[in-house]
């Protein structure tokens, strides 16, 4: 699981959250990639997390988009949200049902280079945007223990795939 509990909040999300939540922003045609623990479950290990974690795009346009797309959420966080947060912070979080991390960087990766190996997952019709493996291990290069778990995961996965090639 993710370090930090906002359960007085927010609930942990579900993958029919993630499903809705990404079906929003592709409406919206939001440029973002999903990162952090659920892409790590969407390339197949099983374990918690407590948040979505999205890399986006971070032009004013592309966060009125995203703003949009997120205002659907019920509390409507999104909207304490101003257009430069997501550059001046390394972090936004929105807590709102569910609580999603909006970050411009991750790990020092920015959304354009990270676009350049993005995989696509299509779950219930929807198309989710995933950092690749190779992406996520760059971004996970910290001193969590969750993240550790996942870069090991990954790396594993990684030589699995090589060896069905």
């Amino acid at each position: 699981m993710d370090d930090q509990n906002h359960s007085q909040y927010s609930r942990v999300p579900e993958l029919e959250d993630l499903i809705n939540l990404c079906r929003d922003l592709n409406n919206e045609k939001v440029k973002y990639m999903l990162i952090g623990g659920f892409a790590v479950i969407l390339h197949g290990f099983v374990r918690g997390t407590k948040d979505i974690d999205l890399l986006v795009e971070s032009s004013r346009e592309n966060i009125h988009k995203l703003k949009k797309a997120m205002s659907k959420l019920p509390d409507k966080a999104v909207l304490q949200v101003n257009d430069g947060d997501v550059i001046k912070y390394q972090v936004v979080r929105v807590a709102d049902e569910i609580v999603v991390d909006l970050m411009s960087k991750a790990g020092g990766i920015d959304y354009k280079t990270a676009v350049k190996e993005v995989e696509h997952k299509i779950i219930e019709s929807v198309k989710i945007p995933v950092a690749s493996k190779k992406i996520l291990i760059k971004m996970k290069e910290t001193f969590r223990n969750s993240d550790k778990m996942d870069v090991d995961y990954l790396k594993y996965r990684i030589d699995v795939d090589k060896k069905d090639e």
